[in-house]
């Protein structure tokens, strides 16, 4: 099993076993390799995957939850929740945000339960009405700096589905620009204009 973070767009590995989609990354020149678990590696790999010529990271360790308790203790957990809303002609929502094709998701409120905000965020950045949660999608996580705050960002992402002929509304003060019902036969089109923590999610939902 492995958890993939990303670092911009670098992804990096913790993992219990270097599996054979992981494997490539161990040998790139341009990656980093630690497989001994101290403060002093998980501060060196957090400082080596901010650096420039690093391509990627893989951070292994017998026992996956031990490893990621260790490495997010350096980072500010975030939680958000968002998804995939598919209409009754299959097609997929979009929406285009500071230049990135993405999908809606929001922080999480206090109290409130990853799904309810999953579909709550959805409404308010699309102008959806009555979405429906299916089923999970998948968790990604990436990193970004808030002030003097490393923010670690673990968003939930679930599988939504709407009806009606509805209008679209972007949230312009989340500063959505577009919202757009896409074929998924197109989703090329798109993937190059995203983030690839979204890029994932939306490679995920193709092949279910």
């Amino acid at each position: 099993m492995y958890i993939k973070i990303y670092f911009s767009d670098k992804p990096l590995f913790l993992c219990d076993a270097l599996e054979e989609s992981i494997e490539p990354y161990v040998h790139h020149d341009d990656a980093v390799f630690i497989d001994e678990l101290d403060p002093h590696t998980v501060k060196s790999m957090v400082h080596e995957m901010q650096q420039e010529k690093i391509h990627a990271g893989v951070f292994l360790h017998p026992d996956l939850g031990v490893l990621q308790q260790a490495f997010f203790k350096k980072f500010t957990v975030q939680q958000a929740a968002g998804g995939l809303v598919i209409n009754e002609n299959n097609e997929w929502l979009l929406i285009f945000r500071r230049g990135k094709w993405d999908l809606p998701k929001g922080k999480l409120e206090k109290k409130e339960k990853l799904e309810d905000c999953a579909v709550r965020e959805a409404e308010e950045e699309t102008g959806l009405k009555n979405i429906t949660l299916q089923k999970p999608l998948g968790i990604t996580w990436h990193t970004y700096h808030e002030g003097t705050r490393f923010i670690l960002k673990e968003s939930h992402w679930y599988l939504m589905t709407v009806s009606g002929d509805q209008q679209l509304v972007p949230q312009t003060e989340e500063e959505i620009e577009e919202v757009r019902w896409v074929n998924p036969n197109t989703l090329d089109e798109y993937l190059g204009l995203t983030y690839p923590s979204v890029a994932d999610i939306l490679n995920l939902a193709r092949e279910l």
